[in-house]
């Protein structure tokens, strides 16, 4: 959608964006580069974004640069929006609640954009019953370089699920399908999930390996692939995923993770983002993408040795690392 064609929109949603890292700088600068009045909130790059703008440099859509963001250094200054995009860490939502019931309108949609397992689960407990809360699961190479530059390799999709909220199902059906339709309209590939669950049951299947073994073993993509040994651990975590997803009654499609060993091998070479979290000294997403999986599938009778040796050998590292 173009400027011009968002600003003739006579219902055009202001949209939030809580946590202007990488994930939620890239979707924000595409959001309001399609002309919807888009808010960031920020933190540490506050002066610098408001100073200079934010830029992704992206390999598929070019450079993207945003001059005039409509910048907050605090929730309470924002206008209220009636979408909320939470690009914050799973680590740092001990404090997002609140923020979220600052900057949400009545009858808000509130997207969480983070990996892991059990997210929504965390926060519903905090929010307002009157607040929509969706899950987003992003399928994008996205990373943050400086403060508010980007740097985006591939991908971009975000697929839409509704959590819980106070629509009936034909309501929920509309707000995905809403939710959808903006990233669309920004260029975005994005799908309704009827199965919140499995879908981030699917997308572990790849956050697990790739993820802790970029700290574990210091690598990208293209190497963990190159190598046998390194590509038979890939192999045999995500197989474990996948039994874990099926223990807890999510049936992934047959040769999932196959065809997600073939996309990683086509794809650019890529440090997931706990790989920048490391180096970057912040703490890893242990709890929502190791722990939180690993006692479900227990619960269910379905233990994961591998998956739980690299969670250990993982907080090991985070550890040591703050």
């Amino acid at each position: 959608m173009s400027e011009s064609a968002a600003s003739d929109s006579a219902t055009i949603p202001r949209i939030g964006i809580i946590g202007t890292g990488a994930i939620g700088g890239f979707y924000g600068v595409m959001l309001a580069r399609a002309g919807f009045d888009v808010h960031f909130l920020l933190r540490s790059e506050f002066d610098a974004v408001a100073r200079n703008g934010l830029r992704v440099d992206s390999q598929v859509h070019g450079p993207l640069v945003l001059e005039n963001v409509q910048a907050y250094a605090s929730a309470a200054d924002m206008p209220r929006c009636d979408w909320l995009l939470i690009g914050a860490k799973t680590t740092g939502n001990g404090g997002v609640a609140s923020v979220i019931v600052q900057a949400a309108a009545p009858d808000a949609r509130v997207l969480l954009l983070q990996n892991g397992l059990g997210v929504e689960e965390e926060l519903r407990a905090e929010l307002p019953d009157s607040l929509h809360l969706m899950g987003g699961l992003c399928f994008v190479c996205v990373h943050r370089t400086g403060p508010g530059r980007i740097t985006h390799q591939a991908f971009g999709a975000v697929n839409i699920g509704y959590h819980s909220g106070p629509a009936d199902t034909a309501t929920r059906g509309k707000w995905v399908e809403e939710g959808a339709s903006l990233f669309h309209q920004a260029g975005i590939d994005s799908v309704a999930m009827d199965n919140l669950d499995k879908a981030r049951w699917q997308k572990l299947v790849w956050n697990v390996p790739y993820n802790g073994l970029s700290v574990l073993l210091n690598a990208s993509t293209t190497p963990l692939m190159a190598d046998a040994d390194s590509r038979a651990l890939v192999q045999g975590l995500m197989a474990e995923v996948v039994q874990g997803a099926e223990a807890c009654g999510h049936v992934l499609p047959e040769g999932y993770a196959e065809q997600l060993l073939k996309v990683t091998g086509h794809m650019p070479d890529y440090r997931p983002s706990m790989y920048h979290d490391l180096t970057e000294k912040r703490p890893l997403e242990l709890d929502a993408i190791y722990a939180r999986p690993l006692a479900a599938a227990l619960a269910a009778g379905c233990d994961m040795p591998k998956v739980r040796a690299l969670y250990h050998a993982l907080a090991f590292i985070d550890r040591g690392n703050r």
